[in-house]
């Protein structure tokens, strides 16, 4: 999926963008409406992040630009302004969600979630991964073991995929907390093995064969058999 964020706050820009990115999402940043309005009109995007107080073109008149040039993706607005009728003008304006600041990410990624199925953004898309009975939607996010389906948060869905992506291969401790935490954490944080024993019992809880192996002293791997 690809998200155009319109954000003339630099720092919430790069946030998301970083949170979006490493989600698995391709994301562009515009920092004032004007810009954004032209990238708009000159790429596909599958959905907007926008801001409403941006320079040169404010939120509420792109989101109109944006409907009234036909584009119907779907629309987050994100800002401060927090009143009622700020909300019930933006979605007036043709937004199709509203998120005031500060905000979850974790809310932020959901909101983005619920939207891509109510547009059927990626349905029919081939894009996933099967690992026996495992199956991972990478755009909808959506886990299934056996066809039922596994909710995961957004963190344990990240490290879910990264061992899938990386099917019968051990990865190190040291590799996940890089690809799926940053440097966010140091080497000695158990934060790995809290979120493995979480994947564990989400997905092989109850089930005969485990996908998840420990292999001790060097690291992980998902994988149909041990």
């Amino acid at each position: 999926m690809k998200i155009l964020i319109v954000e003339d706050e630099e720092k919430i820009a790069h946030f998301v963008q970083a949170g979006l990115k490493s989600e698995g999402y391709s994301v562009d940043w515009a920092n004032n409406g004007e810009d954004g309005f032209f990238m708009l009109s000159e790429s596909e995007y599958d959905m907007m992040i926008l801001d409403l107080k941006l320079p040169k073109i404010d939120g509420m008149t792109l989101c109109n630009m944006a409907r009234k040039s036909g584009k119907k993706i779907p629309i987050v607005m994100l800002t401060a302004r927090d009143s009622v009728e700020d909300r019930v003008n933006g979605l007036d304006a043709g937004a199709d969600d509203y998120i005031t600041k500060p905000f979850s990410f974790e809310e932020l990624l959901a909101r983005i979630r619920a939207l891509s199925r109510r547009y059927n953004i990626g349905s029919g898309s081939s894009k996933g991964l099967t690992i026996g009975p495992l199956e991972i939607a990478t755009e909808t996010h959506r886990v299934s073991r056996n066809g039922k389906e596994v909710k995961l948060s957004s963190t344990e869905f990240r490290l879910l995929k990264f061992l899938a992506e990386n099917t019968h291969r051990v990865v190190s401790k040291s590799l996940i907390l890089e690809k799926v935490w940053g440097f966010d954490f140091s080497p000695e944080s158990n934060i790995v093995e809290v979120y493995i024993n979480y994947l564990r019992d989400k997905i092989d809880k109850g089930n005969a064969e485990p996908l998840i192996h420990t292999v001790h002293g060097v690291g992980y791997r998902l994988c149909v058999s041990d």
